[in-house]
């Protein structure tokens, strides 16, 4: 959430940044203002209340008209808790309705289709194909959808065969890579960033996290992502690894001279989708469950720029190596969710349909979520919120489609000679 300090000096700021996230909050901002001004007061004059019965419980004998006042200030302190409990629960609902101001060089705009491609790869973007990926999965029983829709109901299948190895080669060959310094320090290098080479720490997170935890990250706020429920023990299905890594640290105050924290987590991740249609509801594009690996990175404001620029060249060189044709586009404004500052997406060409389909994901949050999640690091005997940033490393069904039609030839899947040495064959 944001500061609800800053909220006061510059309410015509959080005003406009949240018209440009497509949300005309003007009425809200003023009313918590409002609030937040008569709360300071309720507080001043419930202090006053209390030093006053404090004097009157050190006389002796109180005379019977300090006895009565002491009865009516009694009453009136507790009308006045109930005052300030009732406005500290409206700011503390309302203030999470305000969201994450897009950083200034974000551009403007109402939704993805205002996005802005920044860079297209140079490889070959393939014709379109007389079969697509789910034909060619089905061909060499790769894929089984029919069977899952008996099991579990539609947008589920099952990875058969040499798709099962295939998956799990392209989580050792990201673990391996990440978790290498080399890699690291290659990225940088090239790329001309301002980070540490901090390496990743892999880990295998939970997928069942606590409801208040998941509205503490912000987006039940946005409704950005639909999740599943589970009432009875008011807990909640992860989306992404993100949603359990990112909390990781809740109420922590971290070592500045560990900092980048970067994770590396693998999850099976669930979303509802409801209201998809077309296409990619068909496959395995757009399901309710599906795997992925996911790089969390907790680090300090002033490096949280270049640490999204880092992040981002990962997610490129990942689908470089993988020899799949793709664009980078920078999210606009209105296609922010709550907590997210800025953004950008890696799209990959998917040659049955002769468009790009979004494969990666990458934010920054500045301190929207560690305000909330209370994640803070010392700093010259000065405790300060961590910037915490999150991107994809490699979501499984989307980029198995992209690298099965884009290496499709002649009746062959040919794959990536960097996945040879985790196979134990080189085509599918």
């Amino acid at each position: 959430m944001i500061d609800i300090k800053e909220l006061i000096k510059n309410p015509q700021f959080y005003k406009n940044s949240s018209k440009k996230k497509g949300l005309n909050i003007d009425s809200l901002i003023d009313e918590l203002i409002e609030n937040k001004i008569k709360l300071n007061y309720l507080l001043k004059k419930r202090d006053e209340i209390k030093h006053t019965l404090n004097t009157y419980s050190k006389k002796n004998k109180p005379s019977s008209i300090e006895i009565q006042n002491l009865r009516n200030l009694k009453v009136e302190l507790k009308k006045l808790e109930n005052e300030i409990n009732e406005l500290n629960n409206n700011i503390r609902v309302n203030i999470k309705k305000i969201p994450n101001p897009p950083l200034e060089d974000v551009p403007q705009g109402n939704s993805d289709k205002d996005n802005i491609v920044i860079k297209e790869s140079n490889l070959y973007k393939k014709d379109n194909l007389d079969k697509d990926y789910l034909n060619i999965c089905f061909e060499k029983k790769l894929i089984n959808i029919e069977r899952a829709s008996k099991v579990s109901g539609s947008r589920f299948f099952y990875l058969e065969n040499k798709s099962v190895f295939l998956q799990l080669a392209l989580l050792e060959m990201t673990l391996n890579l990440l978790t290498d310094r080399e890699f690291i320090n290659r990225i940088i290098k090239e790329n001309n960033l301002s980070v540490s080479n901090n390496s990743f720490t892999p880990i295998l997170p939970p997928v069942l996290i606590k409801y208040d935890i998941l509205e503490k990250l912000g987006y039940i706020d946005d409704n950005s992502i639909e999740f599943f429920k589970i009432n009875d023990d008011n807990l909640v299905l992860v989306g992404t690894a993100e949603h359990s890594l990112v909390p990781y640290f809740t109420n922590e105050i971290l070592d500045k001279n560990n900092l980048p924290i970067r994770f590396l987590g693998f999850s099976s991740c669930f979303r509802r989708e409801a209201g998809s249609y077309g296409k990619d509801v068909r496959g395995i594009i757009r399901v309710h469950q599906f795997d992925k690996i996911e790089m969390v990175s907790f680090t300090f404001p002033e490096n949280s720029l270049d640490e999204l620029y880092f992040l981002l060249k990962i997610e490129e060189e990942l689908v470089k190596i993988l020899e799949i044709p793709y664009r980078i586009v920078e999210r606009c404004a209105g296609d922010l969710g709550h907590p997210i500052a800025k953004g950008f997406d890696i799209e990959c060409w998917l040659p049955s349909q002769q468009r790009y389909i979004e494969t990666h994901s990458c934010s920054t949050t500045t301190d929207y979520q560690s305000r909330r999640l209370n994640i803070k690091y010392k700093d010259k005997n000065k405790l300060k919120l961590v910037h915490i940033l999150n991107a994809t490393a490699l979501a499984m069904p989307r980029i198995i489609a992209c690298l099965i039609e884009n290496h499709y030839n002649d009746g062959f899947v040919k794959l990536p000679k960097t996945l040879n040495k985790y196979l134990s064959f080189d085509y599918l």
